[in-house]
């Protein structure tokens, strides 16, 4: 993985500059926006998701902290694409609803292009399960929004992002045997690569990481959860 990295922490820049551009350029209507595509010499050319633009072209600003902020201009996470299925985990059904699934343009930008480098490097693996990100204005995102909740996710920086299942199934694993350690592994090296502040992962998951970025956590057994930088 070390130099795939190496290409794929370049790419992934190029990858959210042009979301950001698809964004904050024209006030496209989002049935004619062009999807984004990376740039990487090996391994081919990956496909990305079309990320659709904020309803009135405005730029995501991300206001506080994670676990007391709020979220102005997000952007809606599609409930599926070619790379992922969304996870709805109060409901326990798939696809998440949709005032679950919104972030920063930048949120969006990374995550699209991690999953379609990790699809180039991964073709015959499962869709990527994605649970929540933020509410359309951020705020509170407690228990009263479906148990457990998060004391995070506020501003739009937050996803949580399910491990791959040994079985292939597009559902949360209910216990670290059913992860696909090498695949999770995987997952974590690229979004630490795409430049993520932290990767909370769960203690008895087994991944690993820089100490400073990849962290254990309770209540992270089945998803990992990223946060990215403002800017």
């Amino acid at each position: 993985m070390n130099a795939k990295l190496v290409a794929f922490a370049a790419a992934v820049l190029v990858a959210v500059a042009l979301v950001v551009l698809l964004v904050h350029g024209e006030n496209t209507p989002a049935s004619e926006t062009q999807p984004v595509v990376t740039t990487q010499p090996a391994p081919p050319e990956p496909p990305t998701q079309a990320v659709p633009p904020p309803s009135r072209g405005q730029p995501s600003r991300a206001i506080g902290k994670p676990w007391a902020g709020r979220l102005v201009g997000g952007v809606q996470l599609p409930p599926e694409g070619v790379d992922f299925f969304t996870w709805d985990p109060p409901l326990k059904h798939s696809p998440n609803r949709d005032w679950r699934r919104w972030g920063t343009d930048r949120l969006l930008g990374t995550l699209a292009g991690v999953l379609a480098y990790y699809r180039a490097i991964h073709p015959d693996a499962p869709r990527v399960g994605i649970g929540d990100l933020s509410r359309p204005h951020g705020g509170s995102f407690g228990r009263r929004f479906g148990a457990p909740g998060h004391a995070s996710h506020q501003n739009g920086l937050d996803v949580d992002v399910y491990y791959p299942r040994k079985d292939r199934l597009e559902r949360r694993p209910p216990a670290p045997r059913f992860v696909d350690r090498g695949l999770a592994q995987d997952l974590v090296d690229l979004f630490v690569a795409a430049g993520a502040r932290y990767v909370f992962v769960g203690p008895r998951v087994g991944l690993h990481g820089p100490r400073r970025v990849v962290q254990p956590l309770v209540l992270h057994d089945d998803h990992m959860h990223v946060r990215i930088k403002p800017r």
